[in-house]
């Protein structure tokens, strides 16, 4: 009987939970931020390429919307992401969510091509389903900072899962309210698919609130501190009396001097060492070859292509997505045991290269049932490198450059991404679909062996580094 509580325990620590119940309340507000989040990108991108299409937007200006709405997520997130420390990680995570309330609204009432790319540019819409905006950059520094290393890979578990899970919720919803209000209702299609972007904005005032409930233990102390104390003086002059107060007392008049010539705005952007700059170019180039593959087979277009090649309902359609989206949801607990085991970067590869042939396969078969295995199939690997991949960040990069580093990736990432849709509508237009699908599969294969090239090594030696910093920090004390 005594053995009972302990293997419940174990069981439950396997998973992830017991990490996830000790985290602080900021760290749940995250999480369940992310999947309000991702709810309302699932219930949209399920619709995004079919609302479009009848409005009378040809795939090519479809893929251009999307292509140019990522290139304005790029834009908007770099300036978002860098200043965020500085400026305040809680202002910058409600300043999203307003931006998504807007392109919410502006979907919904207008059928201008012009107006709906500059609602995409401007606001937050996004084309994949998965992440876009300044959120998780943020989030995910966040997330680095109030948890302990030893409990990280489960928390980035259940965060990541949380955020598919909503996807999937999101583009079941999605699916059957337009399949409810067009059949039953007998509302015109076009009607439906607007239902859903008034959805969008009503999640954006949900996740407005999520953000607001945020404490100050979520913003990077120091650095804002820093930044503000370095404001207050360039404002208030040479004050000799009161600078050993906003410094540090050692500074050297050179560093002084330095931090003065940067100003106000340069005083909010963050330092990264050369090391800092030496593992974030390498991730760029990888992560931005990867996020290339998923443009060219973003969920919009896969979503599409099985409506336009098989001619599945959009409440199927809904409910298939749900249960690939599930699936990819919780092979993410599989992937964090793995973690603990193999190491972060093994699990990374060895989970996601063979969704990448999958995904090559997924139109290779007139049959939709094949297609459908291959796309679960894809589904049950694609998501178990996102939580080791979040843990590997957070061990390799510096706490102080954690929000810019993953910030710059995200935005090289989303960079990426942009060239695959446009890319994509161009081939459905001339009739080539499956050549996407192929292309995405061999280049996210190439990217997985690069990472296990490149990377195997460094998580050993950030966690060496990891345990001298806190020998030191012990023998200080």
């Amino acid at each position: 009987m005594e053995e009972s509580p302990s293997l419940l325990v174990r069981f439950l620590s396997e998973l992830g939970l017991v990490s996830l119940y000790h985290s602080k309340p900021d760290v749940k507000l995250l999480c369940l931020q992310r999947f309000v989040r991702l709810f309302a990108y699932g219930a949209s991108t399920l619709v995004l390429v079919l609302y479009l299409q009848s409005l009378g937007i040809s795939k090519t200006r479809i893929g251009l919307l999307m292509t140019l709405t990522l290139v304005g997520d790029v834009c908007i997130s770099f300036c978002l992401t860098l200043v965020a420390d500085g400026l305040g990680r809680k202002a910058i995570l409600a300043l999203g969510a307003l931006m998504m309330v807007g392109s919410g609204v502006a979907f919904a009432v207008s059928d201008n091509y012009w107006v709906l790319l500059a609602a995409a540019i401007f606001g937050v819409i996004s084309p994949s389903g998965n992440e876009i905006g300044p959120f998780r950059a943020i989030e995910e520094s966040v997330v680095a900072h109030l948890t302990e290393p030893a409990s990280r890979s489960d928390v980035y578990a259940w965060y990541s899962l949380l955020g598919t899970a909503g996807t999937a919720f999101g583009l079941m919803t999605g699916g059957w309210a337009v399949q409810y209000v067009s059949t039953v209702l007998h509302w015109e299609l076009i009607d439906a698919y607007r239902f859903i972007f008034y959805g969008y904005a009503v999640a954006g005032l949900v996740k407005l609130s999520l953000a607001l409930l945020l404490s100050s233990a979520v913003e990077a102390d120091e650095k804002a501190s820093s930044a503000k104390a370095t404001i207050k003086s360039n404002g208030a002059g040479d004050n000799t009396e009161t600078s050993p107060l906003l410094g540090s007392g050692n500074a050297s008049p050179q560093a002084d001097e330095e931090r003065k010539s940067r100003g106000r705005v340069g005083a909010l952007l963050p330092d990264i060492s050369k090391e800092g700059y030496a593992i974030m170019t390498s991730l760029c180039v990888f992560f931005a070859l990867d996020a290339f593959a998923s443009g060219l087979a973003s969920m919009s277009w896969v979503t599409y292509f099985f409506r336009w090649r098989y001619g599945i309902e959009e409440g199927k359609l809904g409910s298939i997505f749900f249960v690939t989206s599930i699936t990819s949801a919780l092979s993410m607990l599989v992937a964090s045991s793995l973690a603990k085991r193999f190491g972060n970067i093994k699990t990374m590869v060895f989970t996601h290269l063979p969704s990448s042939i999958f995904l090559s396969l997924i139109p290779a078969f007139p049959d939709v049932r094949l297609s459908l295995l291959f796309l679960w199939l894809r589904a049950s690997s694609q998501s178990m490198d996102v939580a080791p991949r979040a843990a590997f960040l957070a061990a390799v990069i510096k706490p102080s450059e954690r929000t810019a580093i993953m910030g710059v990736i995200n935005v090289v990432k989303t960079t990426g991404a942009s060239l695959g849709p446009f890319l994509t509508g161009t081939l459905a237009d001339h009739g080539l679909f499956w050549v996407a699908f192929v292309t995405a599969g061999c280049l996210k294969a190439t990217y997985d062996l690069g990472m296990l090239a490149v990377f195997q090594n460094h998580e050993k030696h950030a966690a060496e580094r990891e345990e001298r910093s806190g020998e030191a920090s012990a023998a200080s004390a």
